[in-house]
């Protein structure tokens, strides 16, 4: 127990340090506070844009699928949300540009100087705080799930912990203080979950004896749809489909858009983050699956506790506190950024709106991020799911505002009753799947939710102003379409039901997705090198800029 308290107390305090640090004066104006000045470079912006997506669903959540699926789960994660960095090109140098050209800190500020409306502004807002709140709440959540393997402390003391810490570096010190934990804790968590790896496929004889022993024990572990037939065709479908809508309007990754130095600071993270996913999540899911050899019954929410589990059984007590850590590092990389960026929309956004009066300084911008936390940790301690649902939850309802920035990033002329209609009529399809009141025919509801709302769009856009475009030329219509073949090959449905040859312990059909993942990783470089010096807008194409100290509910 000494030994536990040592590493994790070490752990905390390097963080908290680092974030010290790192921290800018009380009186900041807001772009320092949450963007750092605007003055991300490659590295360190790569490193906080992964580590801020890699979260508590990360280590846990996808262990926890890798104990429930197997592999089936694998080119979903790995593959999929890598595959989505297709948008940190496509949208993200457009709103890096945006931002800088009118000093743009919410993602809120974009809508309003893209539409001129500040009640569009307002719901995108309030959207994007309602769905986020629940993803928040899996920090905390998974937080308590570590320290309670560890130390068997109940949910509300972990969690409560997990968010102190948390808020401790991010009210001192901002973005800068948050990417430079995140760079940190992102390296931490990779480390670690590669000595896990090693050390659990060690305990059963190395690692492609694991493999073959977790494939003696139940090969539908090795194949699709995985042992519980979930990943249909269609549910795969569905789920790199959600990713790819849904990631860019994370809020916490729509800000760092914004803060990042130069246009090329951008294009490196959109190069490079599909390897990095790639490689991230083999080793989550790959350590869930050997969960089976020593813990074969786990059922439900129960399975997302695979990886303490499995640490405390296989590992010495420092390196299984220390690869425990990986987990804490991953979800407290991604609960910083949340709360920071939540601050600056309830600070900007909201507050100017129901007030009337401006915040101005990061000081005052803190008492909204100390609120959030709170409610994130409430939610968390009330919540009773898994992981994984908690967060498709989440996903869904922020890939709706995905049609409402996209259009209205390459068309001249967007309309805001276009943007209105079709958030409005999605977040309804969404409440509408939550109850249960429509069918999905097979499909994650994310899937008609997102048609319906792309959909909705389009029609009103066709009557009301059309749908020429801006910034958007032939060469890069090219550049899409390879993208496009990249995901009708990753729609592999003649590889489905077959565990096939292994190859180093996993099958064929898993490695073609990490071809598809270095095949992403080049059309991206060539793409980016095409296409890195074209300024995307006139002066003239917006309806309204906005000024450091504005908000959005200036708008008309």
């Amino acid at each position: 127990m000494f030994t536990k308290i040592v590493v994790l107390a070490a752990y905390f305090a390097m963080v908290i340090l680092l974030g010290f640090l790192a921290r800018g004066r009380l009186s900041e104006k807001p772009s320092q506070y949450f963007l750092a000045g605007r003055g991300l470079k490659g590295f360190v912006l790569v490193g906080t844009i992964a580590a801020t997506n890699f979260s508590a669903f990360t280590v846990f959540g996808a262990s926890g699928a890798g104990y429930r699926d197997g592999l089936a789960f694998f080119p979903i994660m790995g593959f999929g949300t890598g595959f989505m960095a297709v948008t940190f090109w496509l949208l993200g140098r457009r709103i890096w540009e945006m931002g800088r050209k009118h000093e743009l800190v919410t993602p809120a500020e974009l809508i309003q100087v893209i539409y001129g409306n500040k009640w569009l502004s307002a719901l995108f807002a309030l959207v994007m705080v309602f769905f986020t709140v629940p993803y928040l709440a899996l920090q905390p959540l998974a937080g308590s799930k570590v320290l309670g393997g560890l130390f068997g402390m109940p949910t509300w003391a972990g969690a409560g912990l997990v968010t102190l810490i948390i808020m401790g570096y991010t009210l001192r010190g901002g973005l800068k203080a948050v990417a430079w934990t995140d760079v940190l804790q992102g390296f931490l968590m990779l480390f670690l979950l590669i000595a896990a790896i090693f050390m659990v496929t060690g305990h059963h004889g190395g690692w492609t004896a694991a493999f073959k022993k977790a494939l003696a024990t139940d090969s539908s572990l090795f194949s699709r749809p995985g042992p519980r037939g979930m990943y249909t065709p269609f549910m795969f479908f569905s789920f790199i489909f959600l990713w790819f809508f849904c990631d860019p309007m994370f809020p916490q990754l729509f800000q760092r858009f914004y803060s990042a130095k130069t246009k090329k600071d951008l294009a490196k993270s959109a190069v490079w983050y599909p390897i990095i996913c790639t490689s991230v999540f083999c080793l989550p899911i790959g350590l869930g699956l050997l969960g089976r050899l020593s813990f074969p019954e786990l059922a439900g929410s129960t399975s997302d506790n695979i990886m303490p589990l499995l640490m405390t059984e296989v590992a010495g007590e420092f390196m299984g506190t220390l690869v425990l850590a990986a987990g804490l590092a991953a979800l407290m990389s991604t609960m910083d950024s949340q709360l920071l960026t939540l601050g600056s929309i309830f600070s900007r956004d909201l507050w100017p709106l129901i007030t009337g009066k401006q915040v101005t300084t990061g000081g005052q911008s803190r008492i909204f991020v100390f609120a959030l936390a709170l409610a994130g940790l409430a939610v968390a301690l009330n919540a009773d799911t898994t992981i994984l649902q908690l967060g498709i939850t989440a996903f869904t309802g922020l890939a709706v505002l995905f049609p409402c920035v996209f259009f209205g990033l390459i068309l001249k002329n967007p309309h805001p009753k276009a943007a209105l209609v079709s958030i409005l009529v999605g977040e309804l399809f969404v409440g509408l799947y939550h109850f249960k009141l429509l069918p999905s025919f097979g499909f994650l509801p994310a899937v008609p939710v997102i048609v319906v709302s792309l959909a909705s769009y389009l029609a009103v856009q066709i009557a009301s102003g059309g749908l020429k475009t801006q910034g958007v030329k032939k060469a890069e219509l090219m550049f899409l379409a390879g993208f496009g073949a990249i995901f009708i090959l990753s729609q592999d449905f003649w590889q489905w039901g077959q565990v096939g040859n292994l190859y180093l312990g996993w099958p064929g059909w898993a490695w073609y997705f990490v071809f598809l993942s270095l095949a992403q990783f080049g059309l991206t470089w060539w793409w980016v090198k095409n296409t890195l010096a074209e300024p995307l807008f006139a002066e003239s194409t917006v309806n309204q800029g906005l000024t450091d100290g504005a908000s959005m509910g200036l708008g008309k």
